[in-house]
């Protein structure tokens, strides 16, 4: 499976303010870019403090882009997603990634409102083994739209071979504020970017990385 991670981020690396409301940090231009990167995946994942913070939908918008929408995702070990989530509604398939340490009652109602579990991992998910089961239902492209503890976690895992950053001209400032990538950080073998691009884009730039 490929792993693609996109996200926009103020310039000083915040992905919102402290107190984590969702904030537009680029413009047409990106949301434009980020729909083709959509339309181009088989599956687009969040974590679940996106999940209840933002209550998305991951829906494509753009449907001259052609491709079939892609799959939902949630990484989830508490099974923690509210049924009545948008990420939920529609005919569209919902996976939700949690642990086996999830109240069974939380499993049951998730997949009485159209969810399709994915258990891996005891008390937090296993994203090598949740990301291997994706890959055995179709997943072969992944988009990880957020937030920073999944994509910490990404690439503490080493699953993530590209890694795509709108920075935008705003400084959000705040030491509680999420970063790209929150988790406990790295004191050592810290995960090396090759930088493959840099374009203007709205008021800000697109930064492209291999990984």
């Amino acid at each position: 499976m490929y792993v693609h991670v996109n996200a926009a981020v103020s310039v000083d690396g915040k992905l919102s303010s402290r107190r984590r409301e969702q904030i537009a940090i680029s413009g047409d231009e990106d949301f434009a870019r980020m729909e083709r990167l959509r339309a181009e995946s088989d599956a687009v994942v969040v974590g679940i403090g996106t999940v209840l913070a933002d209550d998305p939908s991951l829906e494509r918008h753009d449907e001259s882009l052609g491709a079939a929408p892609p799959a939902r995702v949630v990484a989830d070990s508490r099974a923690r997603t509210p049924t009545d989530a948008a990420i939920l509604a529609g005919d569209r398939p919902t996976y939700v990634l949690t642990s086996e340490a999830a109240p069974a009652d939380r499993r049951t109602a998730l997949e009485r409102a159209g969810a399709t579990l994915v258990v891996a991992g005891d008390d937090r998910v296993d994203l090598s083994a949740a990301f291997a089961a994706l890959e055995r239902e179709g997943v072969d492209r992944l988009l990880v739209e957020g937030g920073g503890e999944l994509i910490f976690s990404l690439f503490e895992a080493d699953l993530v071979d590209e890694l795509t950053v709108y920075v935008g001209s705003v400084l959000m400032g705040g030491r509680d504020a999420p970063t790209l990538a929150d988790g406990e950080g790295f004191t050592e073998a810290f995960p090396t970017l090759d930088l493959r691009d840099v374009s203007r884009l709205d008021d800000g730039v697109v930064l492209s990385y291999a990984v």
